[in-house]
Order: structure tokens, then sequence, then C-alpha cells
């Protein structure tokens, strides 16, 4: 199915600064918000649900804000399924609502304690006044992954009819496979008809996974938050989603993609949630080489063990000098200080690398690489 994705557009909802701030401890400063939704607007993300104007003051402040600041995409507002909360989002200006609630009986019984005809009365009432303001909709089926699927069915069929424009297909708890999210998502697209977002969490670290098996299966949104803020353990990462689109399932993926890191970035510091060296995509170290065979490799050919170029994320290839680089390393980390050696001498430098490694716990600076290559000839050992 993969094949009959080459070149589709899938669009981006990105909730950063609603499940985004949603994350235990995580909160923006308002003009940390109006900074970061237009990050996203010029990285060409397609929606942004930017709150829920029912909280008020800051927040609805700053949603407010953010729709007279003149961006291209769309705004989105996030809602109970009632008809209070949307007249708020409405007052706020945004051309977009989600609409939400739960459709599992886990939920319906034991946190709303309604009924399942109770749950799809207030969706429909809620989704009928919200296209009554010329608003877009969304309906969030909260928990989707738990619930009855004839049930599901049914809803989004309701939902379809009452007026919503998509259906948001929610993994709440995250536990989902791809397999299974494939074949709940196919079965509800069949007999709905409706557009459906993905919006999944991570809890069993399956996120993107999950997501990209919805849009396999015929979901034409997908909702993800930067570096996978989110409940818990988060949500889809923009950036995994983004580049895994274009580089797995060849679709069209319509974004600055060099932006990635500086947003990536921006948010890390807004949330105090900093990106660790590996993060998938922008991390530091994600183009960094130490070991022997894969730093030839790279030397040789950066496709050997590089499946995209560096520049595209705004990134550079590192070459680490340390206790499991090779000779390659050792030589191209000299030649670029102009010293050429052979490979009797690399194998003799490299013992020395390696044991002052182990013994610094760390790399290899290039001055310590240099050093030991002066020392071993005898050179003099001013200026590098």
């Amino acid at each position: 199915m993969a094949a009959d994705l080459m070149g589709k557009k899938i669009k981006f909802v990105d909730t950063t600064l609603r499940d985004g701030e949603q994350t235990a401890g995580v909160v923006f400063a308002n003009h940390e918000k109006l900074e970061i939704a237009r990050m996203l607007d010029e990285l060409g993300v397609d929606q942004l649900e930017v709150g829920t104007p029912v909280m008020g003051g800051d927040e609805k402040a700053a949603i407010k804000t953010i729709v007279k600041s003149g961006l291209s995409a769309s705004i989105m507002a996030w809602n109970r399924a009632n008809i209070e909360d949307i007249k708020e989002s409405i007052e706020c200006g945004v051309d977009a609502v989600a609409i939400s609630i739960s459709t599992s009986d886990i939920h319906i019984k034991n946190k709303l304690k309604k009924s399942r005809e109770w749950v799809m009365e207030q969706m429909v009432k809620a989704v009928e006044f919200a296209k009554s303001q010329g608003v877009y909709v969304s309906v969030n089926a909260e928990d989707a992954s738990r619930t009855d699927m004839d049930f599901l069915v049914k809803f989004g069929q309701e939902a379809k009819k009452a007026g919503a424009d998509r259906l948001r297909f929610c993994d709440t708890l995250g536990i989902l496979n791809p397999f299974k999210t494939a074949k709940m998502v196919e079965e509800l697209i069949t007999k709905t008809e409706i557009n459906v977002e993905m919006h999944t969490h991570n809890d069993l670290g399956m996120a993107t996974a999950n997501a990209l098996a919805g849009i396999e299966a015929g979901a034409s949104y997908v909702g993800v938050t930067v570096n996978g803020l989110g409940e818990r353990a988060g949500n889809a990462p923009l950036e995994e989603v983004a580049m895994a689109l274009k580089y797995t399932m060849g679709c069209d993926v319509d974004l600055k993609v060099p932006m990635l890191k500086e947003i990536c970035e921006y948010v890390a510091k807004a949330s105090a949630r900093p990106l660790s060296v590996n993060k998938t995509i922008v991390g530091e170290n994600i183009f960094a080489h130490e070991s022997g065979i894969h730093a030839d490799g790279v030397i040789k050919d950066p496709s050997t063990y590089e499946f995209l170029d560096p520049v595209e994320l705004g990134l550079k290839r590192k070459i680490i000098i340390g206790k499991h680089s090779g000779t390659a390393s050792i030589k191209a980390r000299l030649k670029e200080y102009g010293i050429f050696i052979d490979e009797e001498l690399a194998k003799d430098i490299l013992q020395e690398v390696r044991s002052m490694a182990v013994a610094l716990k760390r790399p290899l600076l290039d001055r310590e690489l240099i050093s030991i290559y002066k020392n071993m000839l005898n050179l003099d050992q001013k200026a590098v």
C-alpha cells in the first residue's frame, strides 16, 4: 500500500501549544507561544492547535494574539463537546475547532458516568453548533483505540452527518501497535468515508510508527508535537513523522526541513526539556561517527552509513577521534591540518589515542590528537 502514497500530501496538525504544553511541568510564556506558532507557520505546518480558550486568562489572551498575527496556517482551538466551550473559541477568532469527547466504554462509564447515547447526542449538538458558526470542525474520538469498533464507526458516521470535516483517531494511552492501528483505521475510513487524523501517544514507543500505519491505511492528517512533547511519554514527534513520511513512504512533505533543528531547539529551551545528543533527526550526534568501520565507510562514501545529507537538516557530519576510532579517521583528521601520514604511523598514533581516550573517558580534541602526532615525531609543540 505504501507505493500508493508516493507524492501524496499529508497535512500536519501541530498541537505543541495544546497537548505539548500539557506535558507535566511544562508552561510556555505567552511570547514563547507566539514565537512557536510563527516558527511552525514558517516551517509550513497546515494547522496549529494553539490551546483551550475556556481556560481563560493568559491562555485565551495568547490564542487571540496568535489569531491576530496573520499566519498562513489554520488556527484551531480545543474544546469539550459542549456549546459554551465552543463559544469561547469562536470569541477568540479561530477558524477551526476540535471537539473532543470520550468514546471508549471505560471512559464513558468511569470518567463521564454517562451512556453511549449521551456521548453521541453531545457530539452531534456541538458539531452542529460549531458548523453554524462557520468554522472547520475536527471531532476527536478520545480513547478511540479502546473503543468498540461498531460504536466508533457509528460515531464517525454521525459526526460526518452533523457536518464534521474530519475525525481525530486518538490512541490516547499509546497502547496500539502499527498492525492493529492500520486495521482499525482502514475499517473506520471504509465505513465512514470521513477524513481521519492520526493522534498517537508514545507510551510504548510506537507513536511515530502508529501514525505512519494510520496514514498508510488512509488517514490524510497527522497530529504531532515538536520534540514529541505531550502527556506522559508524549506524542508523535513532528520531526520524526515528517522525515519518516518523506524517506520511508515517499509522501510529499511540504515543510522547510532545514528549520526543524532550529524549532526543536527553541521548543526544548522553552519547555525546559533539553534535547539528548542522540535525539532522532535533530540530535547533535546523529551524524557523528567514531567506530572505525563506520567512519571509514563514511569517509569513503557518506551514503554507506547515512541515508540523507546532514546539510538537509542544517547539521554537520562529525568524525569523532576516540577509543573506537580507526586509522582512516586519524589520517582524515590530520589531513584537515595539512598533515599527511602513512598507515604505520597512523597505527602508532591510534594506540596512543585509545589509551588517552580511556584515561580521559572522552573523545580527544584536535589539539590533543596533533600533540600525540608531534610527540611521536619529536616535533616542536608550539602552535597547532
